[in-house]
């Protein structure tokens, strides 16, 4: 990885001082550890003459980077930067490659930039014809790179390089937009892949997604119907290894790339010498159908239609007046509810020529049949709909869909995909909505509201009167009605559970006890149950509960259920055999020796992804409010899944902080904004998680586990040792003596960057999982901690904390302001 050194270390300049003794004579392509590129002229140039490496200005700025640019055409095209952040002011700068294969940016004697070390007797760099940049042993002609610019691209692809996810190292490859013409440093535009579900093209506007590309079909992606098969060609590759994409040329005969501007466009461009410029010939988002769901759930777009948006065949306005007023983002619902047990009052509608729904959430077979696809999705009551994964050659794989189809676009031409909706028998030969019509009925409607609002008062004058009459189970069953989640009869709960047994109990939270069961089916669970006494009530249940049930990730727990009888409320979840992460921790020596440093890693991974599904990738974006060692549940394989929900709070729109007077939460754990003035926001899970990620590096609690000696808590305490360079006294004993060092180091800096005091220097947790897996010294530094806990209160600490559960645990402390 890349990234400047803030510090120049003694090391590092004893690699320089000798080059200065050699002269700057470079030849050829090859840099070796007896040179230094200077920025007086000197340049790398491939063996072909196509590409060309050393300093440059962006057309009117003074700043000095190193970049990559094609060198046999007449307009200087920057393809590659690698000082992009750190600039250089003047003409001093010099790259150079040491002698333990390290390629370093030094401005006069400052590293400003830095690779990792080669494992290379005799390393030296070159520049290849196809524009990559490349740390190789000398001699060696294989492709054995010890590091190569192809793995950190800019904003330009070209032939050969791959964007995309390493999963097993979780390394991300996406192209960034430059901020501007002449400022090369990272701007607001991303495009990458998102390997969720069907794996997809994205571009993000920051931390919003603005475009999506569809999945791949075998030829192109759905969303790109104008891609130039004529001119490349595509490799799509998706295993338990890695997703990426990749191009190559066909057509020799013209110099082509792919890049991601300022302005938010993804552009396949070509070279025409004879105008001397870059022409696109294809680029993405192309109209207003390519923003991101323009018409809502179920909704299909039709970019050269007014208007623009209708519902899909058998479903109808979520919300007709604004529909009529072109507001479509509500979406449409079905008019026809499904029974799926009834197979002849079900099938399915052919809607041709689709950008395909979002597959951020359906599951793909490759290998599956149409045929079998269709069957499969008509046994399957949550499937909405079916597609073809690979329409190349006659077809074949299989895409299901069990959740709303969103981000639906249809094409005028035959280059879009079948799309098989299903749908209510009444509805498969239905006309589509004609919204002209529904526009003549609008003012009767409208006369119709104003004439039944008189009568609908009085209704429900007398409904809310005999309503006080009913009981309060009865209020709290009509409360829950709305949940899309299935419901368990008490009598099914009891019988699970053995009757509440003693021997069942997994644990005791806030919320009340925990019991483990097992249904009929032979299905494992656990059982949250509300008890009498908890300090949790309907509102704190029913957050939970539907929050839970509208979202899906690995890193999240699964809810099956709930049960709400007889005065019992219980929330029904998936088992987790290994129990809460708190366990494992700080209980016995026994357990916290299954911790070795790759599970440790590998929960830290899980649950940054978990948090970054919840802050960003969700349809939702929400606010846990209480992450902690005991609120992380461990499945059998150790991987870790976030859970309790009921103090979460979704934010809409583009909102991002918000405040309350009444703080909730768990001491130690929270941030300084929220403990203090009840401010909270998504940095105030990263907060948490920077706690939470220092506690499994150390095995020390930070809430309520001080320091005696010093009189500070456990963040202090890292903090301190940090400073001092000591920071590796405190890794947990249980790792044992052997682990990866850097690694390490990097999750404790990555820790500490995410509990800094302002919210504002915190990372967001996309930044957070991009940075898992970089070498510290690649990372930013961070600035003091917000403490939260500090001597002075831990007599507070102390008096206000409770007993927290091992499993499924609520318990929180409310602090009223």
């Amino acid at each position: 990885m890349t990234m400047p050194i803030s510090v120049f270390k003694v090391a590092a300049l004893l690699f320089f001082v000798p080059f200065t003794l050699f002269s700057s004579s470079l030849g050829g392509d090859t840099l070796t550890p007896t040179q230094h590129l200077t920025d007086n002229g000197d340049i790398l140039i491939s063996a072909a003459s196509s590409f060309a490496l050393g300093f440059f200005s962006p057309n009117s700025s003074a700043n000095r980077y190193i970049g990559i640019w094609y060198h046999n055409i007449s307009l200087q095209t920057i393809v590659w930067v690698a000082n992009r952040q750190h600039p250089i002011a003047g003409s001093s700068g010099r790259l150079s490659i040491t002698t333990n294969g390290t390629l370093v940016i030094a401005d006069n004697s400052t590293v400003i930039w830095s690779t990792f070390s080669a494992a290379f007797a005799n390393p030296i760099a070159r520049l290849l014809d196809n524009g990559n940049f490349v740390v190789v042993e000398a001699n060696d002609n294989s492709n054995n790179f010890a590091w190569e610019s192809f793995n950190f691209p800019t904003d330009t692809l070209l032939p050969g390089m791959k964007i995309g996810w390493n999963l097993t190292s979780g390394t991300n490859h996406n192209l960034t937009a430059w901020l501007g013409d002449d400022d090369p440093s990272p701007g607001g535009y991303v495009t990458g892949v998102d390997f969720r579900g069907d794996p997809q093209i994205f571009i993000w506007s920051g931390t919003r997604q603005y475009w999506r590309g569809g999945p791949w079909n075998g030829l192109r992606f759905s969303g790109i119907p104008q891609m130039k098969l004529d001119m490349v060609g595509c490799d799509f590759v998706v295993d338990s290894d890695a997703v990426f994409w990749s191009y190559y040329i066909r057509d020799f005969s013209l110099l082509q790339r792919v890049v991601a501007t300022s302005s938010g466009h993804f552009e396949h461009q070509v070279w025409i010498g004879k105008r001397k410029s870059w022409e696109a010939v294809g680029f993405v988002p192309r109209d207003e159908c390519d923003t991101i769901s323009p018409c809502g759930p179920n909704g299909i777009c039709y970019p050269t239609r007014e208007p623009m948006c209708t519902c899909m065949q058998g479903f109808r306005p979520e919300n007709t007046k604004s529909w009529d007023l072109s507001d479509w983002t509500d979406g449409c619902v079905r008019k026809t509810e499904l029974d799926c047990h009834n197979r002849t009052d079900f099938g399915f509608f052919t809607q041709s020529n689709m950008k395909l729904p979002d597959t951020s959430r359906s599951t793909v077979d490759w290998s599956m049949s149409l045929e079998n696809c269709r069957a499969l999705c008509s046994a399957n009551c949550s499937c909405t709909a079916y597609a073809s994964a690979n329409t190349s050659g006659s077809g074949s794989g299989c895409i299901v869909w069990t959740t709303e189809l969103t981000d639906v676009k249809l094409y005028d031409s035959g280059i879009g995909q079948d799309l098989y909706i299903k749908l209510a028998a009444s509805d498969l030969n239905s006309e589509e909505p004609d919204h002209s019509h529904q526009r003549r009925l609008v003012i009767i409607i409208l006369v119709l509201v104003a004439t039944i609002f008189l009568v609908a008062c009085g209704a429900c004058s007398i409904w809310i009167w005999k309503k006080r009459g009913r009981s309060n189970a009865d209020e709290e069953n009509d409360q829950v009605q709305d949940m899309d989640l299935p419901f368990y009869d008490l009598s099914t709960i009891v019988n699970a559970t053995d009757d509440f047994s003693s021997d069942n109990k997994l644990g005791q939270g806030g919320f009340g006890p925990v019991y483990k069961g097992k249904l009929e089916d032979g299905i494992e669970i656990a059982v949250k149950r509300l008890s009498k006494t908890s300090e949790q009530g309907m509102e704190e249940f029913k957050n939970e509960a539907l929050l839970i049930a509208k979202l899906q990730h690995r890193n999240l727990v699964r809810l099956l259920g709930c049960c709400i009888q007889g005065g019992e409320r219980m929330l029904v979840y998936e088992y987790m055999p290994n129990g809460s992460l708190d366990a494992f921790l700080f209980g016995d020596e026994t357990k916290s020796v299954l911790l070795d440093w790759p599970t440790r890693y590998n929960i830290i991974t899980g649950i940054s992804r978990g948090l970054l599904y919840l802050h960003q990738d969700s349809r939702l974006r929400i606010i846990h409010r209480d992450l902690k060692a005991s609120n992380v549940l461990l499945d059998k394989d150790m991987n870790p899944k976030i859970s309790d929900f009921g103090m979460a709070r979704i934010f809409g729109g583009e909102d991002s902080e918000d405040n309350t007077r009444r703080v909730v939460g768990t001491y130690g754990y929270m941030s300084p904004e929220y403990a203090m003035h009840g401010i909270f926001s998504v940095k105030s899970d990263v907060f948490s998680l920077g706690v939470l990620i220092l506690e499994i590096v150390t095995g020390k609690r930070n809430r309520g586990a001080y320091y005696y000696a010093l009189n500070i808590n456990m963040i202090e305490h890292v903090w301190n040792l940090w400073k001092e360079g000591k920071v590796l006294e405190l890794i947990d004993a249980s790792i044992g003596l052997i682990f990866p060092t850097a690694e390490v180091m990097s999750c404790i800096k990555i820790g500490l960057l995410c509990v800094q005091d302002r919210a504002s220097d915190r990372p967001t947790m996309s930044s957070v999982v991009k940075m898992l897996g970089n070498d510290t010294s690649l990372l930013p530094e961070p600035l003091q901690p917000g403490f939260v806990i500090s001597s002075s209160s831990s007599a507070v600490d102390s008096s206000s904390s409770k007993k927290e559960s091992s499993y499924y645990n609520t318990a929180t402390t409310a602090l009223k302001g």
